[in-house]
């Protein structure tokens, strides 16, 4: 069989066989990210176009990290009881309308303010997205789906982040409207071609209580909290490279359009590498490989300390960029398994939650550690995050004991995760048939 032949194959074998929606999501997803301007370039456009200080770029990004903490949580409320479309369509409404305004308003307190409700209503969808996903696809096929939305994300990010930092030296404000634009088309998409997934309770509305999941029960699921609390160490380093890495290329004198060129490698790696990566890493030991690209992800952060060229800047990005590509797959399939079926969006909202608790944290660090210690600091603590990061992994995935009889169909209060050792491999086999679909 030729090379071309052998490509085609495995190419096939990545996208068959999953449902049409999910090529709508994944679709949506990729729009969504086209537009990608404000979160990339805001910190460059606070600090260079503005003026502000770096100490005033880390308290914006952590008022956008505010309101996706809250988002999360509400977010998944809104996604178990209101439903998937629903949510996502007006939170991504909503998006593109402040966004929009974001980019006309100059003074501090507003732009503050406005920051915290785009950081609102942009992560309010993500619980939604994550749950209909699962929805959608059967066990054995969501690691493949989570990995294909993955790339579906980095490769609008690859585009949008070069054409966005040429229209940034043009137009800001051409790029926070662009930005808008796409995220109302992702909207549309929703609106007009996605299911509501969310499974319907059976029988009566007294027993329909009973089997719904609250947040109690998510927050004494010691194992999925402990989960999310590691999960937390590895968003803030990678929050790092979006928010502390444009700080210190602005000021060591890199236009825009240089940082836009350098982020744009992670984005084009992983277009060119996920898809036969995740073919590569579906079966191996989940705990290993949270374990090794939370150690990839701190020491490729913490060669950032040394990058005195573009060069050097390019091979840390390549470091980090491995681990993100591991990571993100591997985290989001351990999630799933965790979450029961009717409880899906809370799960994936305290999941969520240590992302957007990340996005909070970050800035505040990178300002507060450039402004008065150095960036040198900044990326070394990155590297005893992902330090400590890696070894809780390897503690509480490997302490995961199996429950008997947990092969079958669950109650609402008991994750399906703890089916298996999380330390061997075969994390996402199936475990049950997927959930229908109502009908939109």
């Amino acid at each position: 069989m030729s090379s071309v032949a052998r490509v085609r194959g495995a190419l096939h074998e990545s996208v068959a066989g999953l449902p049409r929606a999910f090529w709508w999501l994944w679709t949506s997803t990729l729009i969504n990210r086209l537009g990608g301007f404000v979160y990339t370039f805001m910190a460059i456009y606070l600090t260079v176009e503005r003026g502000y200080s770096a100490s005033y770029a880390g308290l914006v990004a952590a008022l956008f990290g505010l309101g996706g903490v809250l988002a999360s949580l509400i977010g998944g409320v809104l996604t178990d009881r209101w439903g998937r479309r629903p949510t996502m369509f007006t939170a991504q409404a909503g998006t593109a309308l402040a966004v929009a305004v974001l980019g006309f308003v100059t003074h501090p307190v507003a732009i503050a303010g406005v920051a915290a409700v785009v950081g609102f209503v942009n992560n309010a969808a993500r619980p939604a997205v994550r749950a209909m996903l699962a929805d959608l696809v059967p066990p054995e096929d969501r690691v493949r789906a989570f990995a294909l939305n993955y790339w579906a994300i980095n490769l609008g990010f690859a585009v949008s982040s070069v054409l966005a930092g040429f229209v940034a030296e043009y137009s800001y404000l051409a790029g926070f409207l662009g930005d808008a634009a796409l995220t109302m088309a992702c909207a549309v998409v929703v609106f007009l071609k996605l299911p509501e997934t969310r499974p319907e309770h059976a029988g009566s509305d007294k027993g329909a209580r009973a089997d719904e999941v609250g947040l109690r029960t998510v927050a004494r699921d010691g194992r999925f909290m402990a989960v999310v609390g590691l999960s937390f160490l590895v968003a803030l380093i990678f929050q790092e490279a979006q928010v502390g890495l444009p700080i210190m290329m602005g000021q060591a004198g890199f236009s825009p359009a240089d940082y836009g060129s350098a982020i744009a490698l992670n984005g084009v790696l992983i277009v060119v590498l996920q898809i036969p990566l995740t073919r590569f890493i579906a079966h191996r030991s989940p705990g290993r490989l949270l374990v090794l690209s939370s150690l990839l992800a701190g020491y490729g952060l913490g060669l950032t300390a040394f990058a005195d060229s573009m060069a050097v800047l390019l091979m840390t990005i390549t470091v980090w960029t491995l681990a993100e590509m591991v990571n993100a797959p591997t985290q989001t399939g351990l999630v799933v398994q965790l979450s029961p079926v009717r409880g899906r969006g809370r799960y994936q909202g305290v999941y969520g939650l240590s992302w957007s608790a990340a996005a909070l944290v970050a800035p505040l660090m990178a300002g507060a550690m450039i402004d008065h210690l150095g960036a040198g600091w900044l990326w070394g603590s990155c590297a005893v995050l992902g330090t400590v990061a890696g070894a809780g992994y390897g503690v509480v995935l490997r302490t995961a004991k199996p429950s008997a009889g947990s092969r079958g169909r669950l109650s609402a209060g008991e994750p399906d995760a703890r089916a298996r050792e999380f330390s061997e491999p075969g994390l996402c086999a199936p475990e049950r048939p997927a959930p229908d679909v109502a009908a939109p």
